[in-house]
């Protein structure tokens, strides 16, 4: 009876650390997830062009000076960066960190952001005006050109619906924006276009926009993901969510939902990294 007890009290600590390890591992270890996309309304004279995504810092850190993150996204050698939200945490807000990170960013690509439920607040401005002395395109309801290969595509953002105060729903608030964003655009226009919007559960607005890519976050990938079944929770979807995180089609649009990069209410992720997404476009052959 005695050996069992010292062989528990020498074991426990060892499964202790261990425990305390992985969960470090868990909610710190940033993966990469690589996506290709095709489609024939891109424009001739490229071979690809590499789209990093970003979404739901909340104020985290990744190693000193973001030094971690930018590493990794440097060696994706990204010709667009695009940020969907909540780079700031209500609760522990922190815009030193958020704007370090996209200073870092801006030193590698184009970056283009969009707000989340989180910016919503007094603060924002002076966030908004950090943001733009960097020179990251800050896309609140407008659209804007890029150069790509002998033409163009377009970028579309929009704010998160808690921005819109006339509207009744997110449905009706996320539609607004979307109608401020193209406003201007020749509705016939052929060009492949790109949305930025935190929320994916109203991807079945962006589809009937017609977008041809959305990138969204906001699901933190379920936060804690079982085998076979996904993420559990997602704030706007509820248990065991539909769009928590991964590539999703319907009517021949697609959305890229990233897991995201920190933590909110719950402090704690499980069998689901930090994550950055790299889509890389093609022209349909």
């Amino acid at each position: 009876m005695r050996m069992k007890k010292k062989r528990l009290f020498m074991i426990l600590p060892l499964v202790i650390l261990a425990a305390i390890a992985f969960l470090y591992f868990e909610n710190n270890a940033i993966g990469i997830t690589k996506y290709e996309l095709s489609s024939g309304k891109l424009p001739d004279g490229f071979d690809s062009y590499r789209i990093v995504h970003l979404t739901d810092l909340h104020s985290k850190s990744f190693g000193k000076e973001q030094s971690t993150i930018t590493r990794k996204v440097k060696k994706l050698r990204p010709d667009l960066i695009v940020m969907t939200g909540d780079l700031v945490d209500s609760k522990r807000y922190n815009a030193e960190i958020s704007l370090t990170l996209m200073r870092r960013m801006t030193e590698l690509a184009p970056v283009y952001y969009v707000t989340g439920n989180h910016e919503w607040g007094s603060r924002f401005p002076s966030l908004e005006k950090g943001l733009k002395e960097l020179g990251v395109h800050v896309m609140r309801n407008k659209s804007e050109l890029v150069k790509l290969g002998t033409g163009e595509i377009r970028i579309a953002g929009v704010d998160d619906p808690t921005f819109n105060h006339t509207a009744d729903g997110d449905a009706d608030r996320i539609k607004e924006h979307i109608a401020a964003a193209l406003q201007g655009v020749d509705s016939s226009e052929n060009r492949f276009t790109i949305l930025l919007s935190h929320r994916p559960e109203l991807f079945s607005e962006y589809v009937q926009s017609k977008f041809d890519l959305t990138f969204s976050g906001h699901a933190h990938g379920g936060q804690v993901r079982l085998p076979f079944l996904g993420g559990l929770i997602a704030p706007g979807q509820g248990f065991l969510p539909k769009y928590d995180g991964g590539k999703y089609t319907e009517s021949g649009r697609a959305m890229i939902v990233s897991r995201g990069l920190g933590n909110s209410i719950i402090p704690q992720r499980l069998f689901n990294r930090p994550e950055v997404v790299l889509v890389e476009l093609t022209q349909a052959k």
